[in-house]
């Protein structure tokens, strides 16, 4: 059998057997990763199947797929492969990468939805604004509401976008409507957390497996701040001189968190508490939350997932 075959059906029959042996799930990732090595072993060593991967071209990209997960970033790396980005649901498709020089996409507004746009600080108001196409604006991040054809009636979809430009309409997904942090109108949301994360990685020379985050709030005798919960794969020398540069990063990239941080007033230093591998796996595993469906929330408004955390290492 085809090397390439056996790399589709060992995965699905391991998958399968660790799905109802959920103790045996771990090894799923080892698998992969496996798998990835052999893909590379047929792309540099010949045969039919190395000569359709090397002349492949272009890869389609669901957003939010994370691409370095697939094999199929070896192939953009050293081919120079292109890959387009598009964002569909069970609800419909929405969007898709019109230009493979920028990051956007385009909105499509004749695929059978018609789209209304709150604004993610008013998400929790009893009488929250939307908007029409007509009247968003550019770089407000929006919770996106759809009527379909289908049925639905303006769904709140739990995605955040933001528009990159109006016309035309390009949006770029921002995170979601429930992870998010906003405490002190700080309006932290995913898309500032990555990137604040990735300079502070780069920095320190460090890699993150997982991580979460939560307000602490204000008491009669302290300032509120954030606790981040991290979990490294390599960890920084110095975690106070990460703990800055993350602080830094997350001033020149939310100017709402900058105003907050302003000479402590409101908001004092971040608190980066660093967890023991495993940790996060333990913690859904306790919640019977295993699988590729369940995801460790990046952030959230409430001490909910942190306080678990907290108290499942202590």
């Amino acid at each position: 059998m085809n090397i390439l075959l056996y790399s589709i059906f060992i995965p699905i029959i391991v998958s399968l057997f660790c799905f109802i042996f959920k103790k045996l799930a771990k090894w799923i990732a080892f698998l992969i990763s496996f798998v990835v090595l052999i893909l590379a072993g047929i792309i540099f060593f010949g045969g039919d199947t190395a000569s359709v991967l090397l002349n492949l071209r272009a890869y389609v990209l669901s957003s939010g797929i994370f691409l370095a997960a697939s094999f199929f970033t070896i192939l953009i790396v050293l081919y120079s492969m292109k890959y387009m980005e598009v964002y569909n649901a069970s609800e419909g498709f929405f969007a898709l990468q019109n230009d493979p020089l920028q990051d956007d996409m385009l909105l499509m507004l004749d695929y059978g939805a018609f789209y209304e746009f709150i604004p993610l600080e008013d998400l929790e108001s009893p009488a929250p604004r939307a908007y029409t196409i007509a009247d968003v604006e550019k770089g407000i991040n929006y919770a996106l509401v759809i009527t379909t054809n289908g049925g639905l009636w303006r769904y709140l979809i739990g995605d955040t976008v933001i528009f990159t430009s109006v016309f035309p309409h390009k949006i770029k997904i921002s995170g979601r409507t429930k992870h998010f942090i906003n405490a002190f109108g700080e309006e932290i949301i995913i898309d500032n957390a990555e990137k604040a994360l990735k300079i502070a990685c780069e920095k320190t020379n460090s890699t993150i497996n997982d991580y979460t985050a939560a307000p602490v709030y204000m008491t009669e005798k302290s300032k509120g701040y954030h606790e981040w919960l991290i979990e490294f794969e390599n960890e920084p020398e110095n975690l106070e001189y990460f703990t800055r540069i993350l602080d830094n990063a997350l001033c020149n990239i939310n100017s709402d968190y900058e105003a907050k941080r302003y000479k402590n007033i409101t908001l004092e230093m971040p608190a980066v508490r660093q967890l023991e591998k495993g940790t996060f796996y333990k913690w859904l595993a306790g919640k019977g939350k295993l699988g590729g469906q369940n995801k460790v929330p990046r952030l959230s408004n409430n001490r909910k997932y942190v306080e678990e955390i907290l108290k499942l290492i202590n």
